[in-house]
Protein backbone atom coordinates (compact mmCIF):
# COMPACT_ATOMS: atom_id res chain seq x y z
CA UNK A 1 0.00 0.00 0.00
CA UNK A 2 2.49 2.47 0.69
CA UNK A 3 4.39 2.04 -2.35
CA UNK A 4 1.31 2.06 -4.51
CA UNK A 5 0.68 5.32 -2.63
CA UNK A 6 4.23 6.40 -3.79
CA UNK A 7 3.32 5.38 -7.33
CA UNK A 8 0.51 7.32 -7.52
CA UNK A 9 2.48 10.60 -6.16
CA UNK A 10 5.39 10.12 -8.62
CA UNK A 11 3.19 9.94 -11.29
CA UNK A 12 0.90 13.04 -9.97
CA UNK A 13 4.09 14.81 -10.00
CA UNK A 14 5.01 13.74 -13.70
CA UNK A 15 1.79 14.91 -14.60
CA UNK A 16 2.74 18.59 -13.92
CA UNK A 17 5.14 18.59 -16.77
CA UNK A 18 2.69 17.57 -19.58
CA UNK A 19 -1.36 18.60 -20.31
CA UNK A 20 -4.78 17.25 -18.30
CA UNK A 21 -4.78 14.49 -20.87
CA UNK A 22 -1.56 13.13 -20.70
CA UNK A 23 -1.45 13.42 -17.55
CA UNK A 24 -4.60 11.56 -17.29
CA UNK A 25 -3.07 9.06 -19.40
CA UNK A 26 0.23 8.98 -17.23
CA UNK A 27 -1.85 8.57 -13.97
CA UNK A 28 -3.90 5.17 -15.32
CA UNK A 29 -0.78 3.70 -17.24
CA UNK A 30 1.38 4.21 -13.36
CA UNK A 31 -1.40 3.79 -11.47
CA UNK A 32 -2.31 0.27 -12.97
CA UNK A 33 1.58 -0.82 -13.24
CA UNK A 34 0.60 -3.03 -9.64
CA UNK A 35 -2.26 -5.03 -11.03
CA UNK A 36 0.26 -5.09 -14.29
CA UNK A 37 3.24 -6.64 -12.65
CA UNK A 38 1.36 -8.97 -10.15
CA UNK A 39 -0.53 -10.16 -13.48
CA UNK A 40 2.49 -10.87 -15.28
CA UNK A 41 4.51 -12.77 -11.96
CA UNK A 42 1.21 -14.69 -11.39
CA UNK A 43 1.06 -15.83 -15.31
CA UNK A 44 4.33 -17.17 -15.50
CA UNK A 45 3.44 -19.55 -12.06
CA UNK A 46 0.44 -20.46 -14.00
CA UNK A 47 -2.21 -19.07 -11.96
CA UNK A 48 -4.45 -17.90 -14.28
CA UNK A 49 -7.14 -17.66 -12.08
CA UNK A 50 -5.71 -14.90 -9.52
CA UNK A 51 -4.86 -13.10 -12.78
CA UNK A 52 -8.36 -13.02 -13.56
CA UNK A 53 -10.13 -11.99 -10.05
CA UNK A 54 -7.51 -9.54 -9.40
CA UNK A 55 -8.42 -7.76 -12.59
CA UNK A 56 -11.95 -8.06 -12.13
CA UNK A 57 -11.23 -6.65 -8.58
CA UNK A 58 -9.40 -3.82 -9.78
CA UNK A 59 -12.61 -2.90 -11.89
CA UNK A 60 -14.84 -3.15 -9.12
CA UNK A 61 -13.30 -1.19 -6.98
CA UNK A 62 -12.42 1.86 -9.49
CA UNK A 63 -16.01 1.70 -10.39
CA UNK A 64 -17.57 1.73 -7.15
CA UNK A 65 -15.52 2.34 -4.53
CA UNK A 66 -12.88 5.32 -6.39
CA UNK A 67 -15.40 6.54 -7.97
CA UNK A 68 -18.26 6.64 -5.05
CA UNK A 69 -15.85 8.05 -2.60
CA UNK A 70 -14.77 11.03 -5.15
CA UNK A 71 -18.82 11.83 -5.71
CA UNK A 72 -19.21 12.02 -1.84
CA UNK A 73 -16.13 13.84 -0.82
CA UNK A 74 -17.00 16.60 -3.55
CA UNK A 75 -20.79 16.39 -2.61
CA UNK A 76 -19.59 17.24 0.30
CA UNK A 77 -17.70 20.78 -0.63
CA UNK A 78 -20.06 21.07 -3.15
CA UNK A 79 -24.18 20.41 -3.38
CA UNK A 80 -23.82 19.58 -7.03
CA UNK A 81 -20.14 19.30 -9.09
CA UNK A 82 -20.20 19.21 -13.03
CA UNK A 83 -17.84 16.84 -15.41
CA UNK A 84 -16.84 16.52 -19.30
CA UNK A 85 -20.21 14.45 -19.82
CA UNK A 86 -18.89 13.62 -23.32
CA UNK A 87 -15.49 12.21 -22.15
CA UNK A 88 -17.90 10.06 -20.00
CA UNK A 89 -20.03 8.79 -21.93
CA UNK A 90 -16.69 7.79 -24.56
CA UNK A 91 -15.38 5.98 -21.74
CA UNK A 92 -18.72 4.34 -21.08
CA UNK A 93 -18.74 3.41 -24.53
CA UNK A 94 -15.43 1.30 -24.13
CA UNK A 95 -16.39 0.00 -20.77
CA UNK A 96 -19.53 -1.62 -22.55
CA UNK A 97 -17.54 -2.89 -25.50
CA UNK A 98 -14.66 -4.44 -22.86
CA UNK A 99 -18.04 -5.87 -21.29
CA UNK A 100 -18.94 -7.54 -24.45
CA UNK A 101 -15.52 -9.19 -24.89
CA UNK A 102 -15.91 -11.00 -21.81
CA UNK A 103 -19.52 -11.51 -21.97
CA UNK A 104 -19.48 -13.44 -25.71
CA UNK A 105 -16.78 -16.43 -24.68
CA UNK A 106 -18.61 -16.82 -21.02
CA UNK A 107 -22.01 -17.29 -22.71
CA UNK A 108 -20.32 -19.69 -24.81
CA UNK A 109 -19.26 -21.68 -22.28
CA UNK A 110 -22.19 -21.22 -20.28
CA UNK A 111 -24.66 -22.72 -23.18
CA UNK A 112 -22.04 -25.33 -23.96
CA UNK A 113 -22.36 -24.51 -27.79
CA UNK A 114 -18.85 -24.57 -28.69
CA UNK A 115 -18.08 -26.45 -32.39
CA UNK A 116 -14.65 -27.22 -30.78
CA UNK A 117 -14.74 -28.16 -26.84
CA UNK A 118 -12.39 -25.49 -24.98
CA UNK A 119 -10.57 -24.25 -28.26
CA UNK A 120 -13.28 -22.66 -29.71
CA UNK A 121 -13.58 -20.94 -26.50
CA UNK A 122 -9.82 -20.10 -26.31
CA UNK A 123 -9.58 -18.64 -29.96
CA UNK A 124 -12.21 -16.52 -29.66
CA UNK A 125 -10.67 -15.01 -26.31
CA UNK A 126 -7.48 -14.29 -28.43
CA UNK A 127 -9.53 -12.88 -31.58
CA UNK A 128 -11.50 -10.38 -28.91
CA UNK A 129 -8.02 -9.89 -27.18
CA UNK A 130 -6.47 -8.23 -30.54
CA UNK A 131 -9.62 -6.67 -31.27
CA UNK A 132 -9.94 -4.89 -27.99
CA UNK A 133 -6.45 -3.85 -28.07
CA UNK A 134 -6.73 -2.23 -31.49
CA UNK A 135 -9.63 -0.11 -30.14
CA UNK A 136 -8.12 0.98 -27.32
CA UNK A 137 -4.69 2.29 -29.43
CA UNK A 138 -7.37 3.81 -31.80
CA UNK A 139 -8.66 5.37 -28.69
CA UNK A 140 -5.45 6.60 -27.54
CA UNK A 141 -4.04 7.85 -30.86
CA UNK A 142 -7.24 10.01 -31.33
CA UNK A 143 -6.88 11.90 -27.76
CA UNK A 144 -3.67 12.66 -28.66
CA UNK A 145 -4.51 13.71 -31.56
CA UNK A 146 -7.44 16.02 -30.41
CA UNK A 147 -5.57 17.45 -27.29
CA UNK A 148 -6.20 20.81 -28.18
CA UNK A 149 -9.72 20.17 -28.91
CA UNK A 150 -10.39 17.63 -25.73
CA UNK A 151 -8.30 20.39 -23.18
CA UNK A 152 -10.82 23.07 -24.87
CA UNK A 153 -13.91 21.38 -24.16
CA UNK A 154 -13.17 20.88 -20.63
CA UNK A 155 -12.44 24.54 -20.34
CA UNK A 156 -15.48 25.44 -21.83
CA UNK A 157 -17.57 23.66 -19.38
CA UNK A 158 -15.83 25.31 -16.70
CA UNK A 159 -16.70 28.45 -18.20
CA UNK A 160 -20.48 27.81 -18.07
CA UNK A 161 -20.22 26.70 -14.48
CA UNK A 162 -21.15 29.24 -12.05
CA UNK A 163 -19.27 30.81 -9.84
CA UNK A 164 -16.52 31.82 -12.57
CA UNK A 165 -14.09 34.34 -11.18
CA UNK A 166 -14.41 32.98 -7.63
CA UNK A 167 -13.73 29.36 -9.00
CA UNK A 168 -10.48 30.18 -10.89
CA UNK A 169 -8.95 32.59 -8.39
CA UNK A 170 -9.33 29.75 -5.70
CA UNK A 171 -7.74 27.30 -8.41
CA UNK A 172 -5.08 29.55 -8.68
CA UNK A 173 -4.46 30.09 -5.16
CA UNK A 174 -4.19 26.18 -4.72
CA UNK A 175 -2.69 25.21 -7.22
CA UNK A 176 0.52 24.10 -5.56
CA UNK A 177 3.80 24.00 -8.10
CA UNK A 178 5.68 19.98 -8.36
CA UNK A 179 7.66 18.96 -5.86
CA UNK A 180 10.40 16.98 -7.95
CA UNK A 181 11.66 17.35 -11.32
CA UNK A 182 10.78 15.60 -14.08
CA UNK A 183 13.82 13.24 -14.64
CA UNK A 184 13.70 12.39 -10.50
CA UNK A 185 9.98 11.67 -11.23
CA UNK A 186 11.20 8.95 -14.08
CA UNK A 187 13.61 7.39 -11.49
CA UNK A 188 11.95 7.29 -9.11
CA UNK A 189 8.97 5.61 -10.78
CA UNK A 190 11.23 3.17 -12.20
CA UNK A 191 12.57 2.37 -8.97
CA UNK A 192 8.98 2.03 -6.83
CA UNK A 193 7.72 -0.03 -10.02
CA UNK A 194 10.84 -2.63 -8.80
CA UNK A 195 10.15 -2.61 -5.59
CA UNK A 196 6.24 -4.00 -6.21
CA UNK A 197 7.70 -6.28 -8.84
CA UNK A 198 9.54 -8.13 -5.84
CA UNK A 199 6.85 -7.51 -3.27
CA UNK A 200 4.24 -9.10 -5.78
CA UNK A 201 6.08 -12.61 -5.82
CA UNK A 202 5.40 -12.83 -1.43
CA UNK A 203 1.81 -11.48 -1.78
CA UNK A 204 0.94 -13.75 -4.72
CA UNK A 205 1.91 -16.22 -2.64
CA UNK A 206 0.30 -15.56 0.16
CA UNK A 207 -3.28 -15.34 -1.14
CA UNK A 208 -4.03 -19.18 -0.56
CA UNK A 209 -2.53 -19.64 2.55
CA UNK A 210 -4.39 -16.62 3.66
CA UNK A 211 -7.53 -18.37 2.63
CA UNK A 212 -7.21 -21.04 4.41
CA UNK A 213 -5.75 -19.37 7.47
CA UNK A 214 -8.87 -17.00 7.13
CA UNK A 215 -11.57 -19.27 6.23
CA UNK A 216 -11.96 -16.58 3.42
CA UNK A 217 -12.68 -17.22 -0.03
CA UNK A 218 -10.01 -16.83 -2.67
CA UNK A 219 -12.31 -15.19 -4.47
CA UNK A 220 -12.91 -13.04 -1.78
CA UNK A 221 -9.14 -11.74 -0.86
CA UNK A 222 -8.51 -11.41 -4.87
CA UNK A 223 -11.43 -9.47 -5.63
CA UNK A 224 -12.29 -7.19 -3.01
CA UNK A 225 -9.16 -7.18 -0.27
CA UNK A 226 -5.93 -6.50 -2.82
CA UNK A 227 -7.64 -3.78 -4.78
CA UNK A 228 -8.30 -1.28 -1.82
CA UNK A 229 -4.51 -2.30 -0.95
CA UNK A 230 -3.57 -1.62 -4.70
CA UNK A 231 -5.51 1.21 -5.54
CA UNK A 232 -4.50 3.75 -2.36
CA UNK A 233 -3.15 6.03 -4.67
CA UNK A 234 -6.29 6.20 -6.79
CA UNK A 235 -8.72 6.93 -3.84
CA UNK A 236 -6.10 9.85 -2.50
CA UNK A 237 -5.61 11.31 -5.84
CA UNK A 238 -9.64 11.14 -6.66
CA UNK A 239 -10.76 12.63 -3.19
CA UNK A 240 -8.28 15.24 -2.93
CA UNK A 241 -9.15 16.67 -7.20
CA UNK A 242 -13.16 16.31 -6.31
CA UNK A 243 -12.65 18.43 -3.40
CA UNK A 244 -10.46 21.25 -5.28
CA UNK A 245 -13.86 20.55 -7.92
CA UNK A 246 -11.57 19.20 -10.72
CA UNK A 247 -14.37 16.35 -10.89
CA UNK A 248 -12.43 15.55 -14.46
CA UNK A 249 -9.78 14.84 -12.72
CA UNK A 250 -11.10 12.34 -10.61
CA UNK A 251 -13.32 10.54 -13.41
CA UNK A 252 -9.88 10.14 -15.08
CA UNK A 253 -8.18 8.59 -12.54
CA UNK A 254 -11.39 6.23 -11.80
CA UNK A 255 -13.29 5.86 -15.03
CA UNK A 256 -9.66 6.04 -17.14
CA UNK A 257 -7.68 3.55 -15.02
CA UNK A 258 -11.30 1.12 -15.58
CA UNK A 259 -11.00 1.54 -19.51
CA UNK A 260 -7.13 0.66 -19.56
CA UNK A 261 -7.68 -2.19 -17.18
CA UNK A 262 -10.64 -3.51 -19.52
CA UNK A 263 -9.46 -3.06 -22.82
CA UNK A 264 -5.21 -3.34 -22.56
CA UNK A 265 -4.07 -5.01 -19.48
CA UNK A 266 -6.97 -7.99 -19.57
CA UNK A 267 -6.43 -8.79 -23.55
CA UNK A 268 -2.53 -7.81 -23.16
CA UNK A 269 -2.45 -10.96 -20.58
CA UNK A 270 -4.40 -12.91 -23.02
CA UNK A 271 -1.46 -12.40 -25.75
CA UNK A 272 0.79 -12.66 -22.86
CA UNK A 273 -0.34 -16.31 -21.70
CA UNK A 274 -0.46 -16.84 -25.44
CA UNK A 275 3.24 -16.13 -25.91
CA UNK A 276 3.63 -18.38 -22.08
CA UNK A 277 1.96 -20.94 -23.43
CA UNK A 278 -0.66 -20.69 -21.01
CA UNK A 279 -4.44 -21.04 -21.96
CA UNK A 280 -5.63 -17.39 -20.68
CA UNK A 281 -9.07 -16.54 -22.16
CA UNK A 282 -12.01 -14.35 -21.16
CA UNK A 283 -14.19 -16.93 -19.55
CA UNK A 284 -14.11 -14.75 -15.96
CA UNK A 285 -17.42 -17.37 -15.59
CA UNK A 286 -20.63 -16.33 -15.34
CA UNK A 287 -21.40 -14.96 -11.96
CA UNK A 288 -18.30 -12.78 -12.18
CA UNK A 289 -19.11 -11.38 -15.68
CA UNK A 290 -22.72 -10.75 -14.44
CA UNK A 291 -21.24 -8.41 -11.68
CA UNK A 292 -18.96 -6.74 -13.97
CA UNK A 293 -22.05 -6.24 -16.69
CA UNK A 294 -24.23 -4.80 -13.89
CA UNK A 295 -21.39 -2.68 -12.75
CA UNK A 296 -21.00 -1.15 -15.82
CA UNK A 297 -24.18 -0.14 -16.58
CA UNK A 298 -24.64 1.42 -13.52
CA UNK A 299 -22.35 3.82 -13.38
CA UNK A 300 -22.83 4.35 -16.86
CA UNK A 301 -26.48 5.65 -16.25
CA UNK A 302 -25.31 7.82 -13.45
CA UNK A 303 -22.78 9.54 -15.49
CA UNK A 304 -25.58 10.45 -18.07
CA UNK A 305 -26.51 13.93 -16.84
CA UNK A 306 -22.70 15.22 -16.29
CA UNK A 307 -23.85 15.97 -12.89
CA UNK A 308 -22.52 14.91 -9.67
CA UNK A 309 -23.42 14.86 -5.51
CA UNK A 310 -22.95 12.84 -2.31
CA UNK A 311 -26.16 10.70 -2.73
CA UNK A 312 -24.90 9.65 -6.04
CA UNK A 313 -21.16 8.58 -4.27
CA UNK A 314 -23.26 6.92 -1.08
CA UNK A 315 -25.31 5.12 -4.21
CA UNK A 316 -22.03 3.75 -5.82
CA UNK A 317 -20.54 2.54 -1.98
CA UNK A 318 -23.86 0.67 -1.37
CA UNK A 319 -23.71 -1.00 -4.47
CA UNK A 320 -19.82 -2.02 -3.56
CA UNK A 321 -20.94 -3.21 -0.14
CA UNK A 322 -23.53 -5.91 -1.90
CA UNK A 323 -20.95 -6.82 -4.21
CA UNK A 324 -18.10 -7.23 -1.38
CA UNK A 325 -21.25 -9.18 0.74
CA UNK A 326 -21.61 -11.41 -2.66
CA UNK A 327 -18.35 -12.58 -3.22
CA UNK A 328 -18.05 -13.15 0.28
CA UNK A 329 -20.19 -16.24 0.20
CA UNK A 330 -19.06 -16.84 -3.53
CA UNK A 331 -17.28 -19.65 -3.98
CA UNK A 332 -15.24 -20.49 -7.03
CA UNK A 333 -15.35 -23.05 -8.77
CA UNK A 334 -11.86 -22.70 -10.06
CA UNK A 335 -10.42 -23.11 -6.66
Amino acid sequence: MPLAERLGYTTEQLAFYSGPTIGGLLNATFGNATELIISIYALRTGRIRVVQLSLLGSLLSNLLFVLGIAFFSGGIVRKEQVFNKATAVVDSGLLLMAVMGLLFPASLHSTGTEVHLGVSELALSRVSSCVLLLAYVASIIFQLKNIKHLEGNQHGEILYSGDQDQDQDQDQEGEAPPEISKWESVIWLGITAAAISILSEYLVDAIEGTSLAWGVPVAFISVILLPIGGNTAAVTTSVMFAMKDKLDVSLGVAIGSSTQISMFIIPFCVVVGWIFGRPVDLNFQLFETATLFMTVLFVAFMMQEGTSNYFKGLMLLFCYVLVAASYFVHEDPSS
